[in-house]
């Protein structure tokens, strides 16, 4: 296969790979992992090695309709590099049909800013440096190209997530009896009626809750993956901050600067900052309305401390940042003893419609149910959402 590579590299270097591929079947995406390589075979291992940081794309999976991207890296080393290598494969097995060693001008500091063709399918890139004294580092970049590729990953190679968390038993506060029955029972219907990997923290404090979403920001997430996050326990709104907070295990009651709390600008910060393209947040507490700052900053007198694959393809084509919260500004019930929190029991009854005809249930259809409740529920977005996003459950 004929392949044309004009180099770019910063300092006058041009690369452009110019590919004629003919692909009989759209390829799927597969699961090797693009974690970074390290080579220290024939290296001094007291070596320093080369750092490669990818500037676009920021993230190791990526889905494109275009037949070009875009690609960007900084290779910096304390020691001199010897080279750069960029080689490119295709397909499901990666068969390799192109690469270049780019001329080095900065031996300490060499940037890639080029413009390459990509065909149909799935294309992965490999970007190699190595140092004078043989230390190697390599790291990957995987795009799928095509409506009827992502259609197939969306479809076949995505993985949905649910992250659950349920606290019953305070150390300070008044006990609840429904939040870890709530989140059972949504996690089992997510797991056994639409394949979420589902994972369930009950009674965490405030230290597990944020170790439980730093862990989830250190995964590696493709492009058409789905993070669900549920939070169910007490809530509460500081007149004060002007904002809500989530009420962990061991938060004090008499804690003024709230700092045994979580707050809402807090979980909104970091759940945005997981680096996974669509992620759904529901929240069932009091005041959890408050986690869209426009209603936490209005003043009250409440008290303080109290388809098909194209359609698949559209919906998940753009970042997705939703919440949903059980009530606004306001308490809301916890349920009596073996019967759902009424935001639960409205959210399971709309998991149990499993999408109508179609399979698919969306955040439109689950807002219908959530809307008969005697409290008024919140949705909106939050962080880098792209308009026209939304989050899909897809029945088995």
């Amino acid at each position: 296969m004929d392949s044309i590579i004009k180099n770019s590299l910063k300092y006058g270097l041009t690369l452009m790979f110019s590919m004629v591929v003919f692909i009989a079947s759209a390829q799927i995406v597969t699961d090797k992992t693009n974690k970074i390589v390290i080579n220290y075979k024939g290296a001094d291992l007291n070596t320093s090695l080369p750092n490669i940081e990818w500037v676009y794309p920021k993230v190791e999976y990526t889905n494109t309709q275009e037949n070009h991207v875009q690609l960007k890296a900084i290779i910096t080393s304390s020691i001199p590099l010897r080279s750069v290598m960029l080689d490119v494969s295709v397909g499901e097995n990666g068969k390799k049909i192109g690469s270049r060693a780019g001329e080095i001008d900065d031996p300490f500091n060499v940037q890639i800013d080029l413009t390459m063709n990509v065909i149909k399918g799935q294309n992965w890139i490999e970007l190699t440096a190595i140092n004078e004294e043989g230390g190697t580092v390599k790291e990957h970049r995987s795009i799928m190209v095509g409506l009827d590729a992502i259609g197939d990953a969306v479809t076949i190679d995505r993985k949905d997530y649910a992250l659950l968390f349920g606290t019953n038993r305070y150390d300070n506060w008044n006990d609840l009896v429904n939040p870890i029955f709530d989140a059972e029972a949504i996690g089992k219907e997510l797991e056994e009626r639409y394949g979420f990997q589902i994972e369930i923290v009950k009674d965490p404090t405030q230290d597990q809750v944020m170790t439980k979403l730093r862990e989830y920001a250190q995964r590696k997430y493709k492009p058409q993956d789905q993070l669900f996050i549920f939070f169910a326990g007490h809530g509460i709104y500081d007149e004060v901050f002007g904002e809500g907070f989530l009420v962990a295990k061991n938060s004090i009651i008499n804690d003024v600067s709230k700092n045994t709390y979580i707050s809402h600008n807090r979980i909104r910060s970091n759940i945005n900052n997981i680096p996974c393209e669509h992620i759904f947040l529901a929240m069932d507490a009091c005041f959890g309305g408050t986690f869209d700052p426009v209603l936490a900053s209005s003043r009250s007198a409440l008290y303080e401390d109290i388809d098909d694959k194209a359609y698949l393809v559209k919906k998940l084509s753009k970042r997705t940042r939703k919440y949903l919260t059980s009530g606004g500004k306001e308490y809301v019930s916890d349920g009596i003893r073996g019967s759902h929190s009424p935001f639960a029991k409205s959210f399971l009854e709309a998991l149990k419609t499993y999408g109508g005809e179609d399979r698919i249930l969306i955040l439109d259809e689950i807002k219908l149910f959530m809307e008969r409740l005697s409290t008024t529920p919140r949705f909106g977005e939050f962080g880098n959402d792209e308009k026209g996003s939304d989050f899909v459950f897809v029945a088995n």
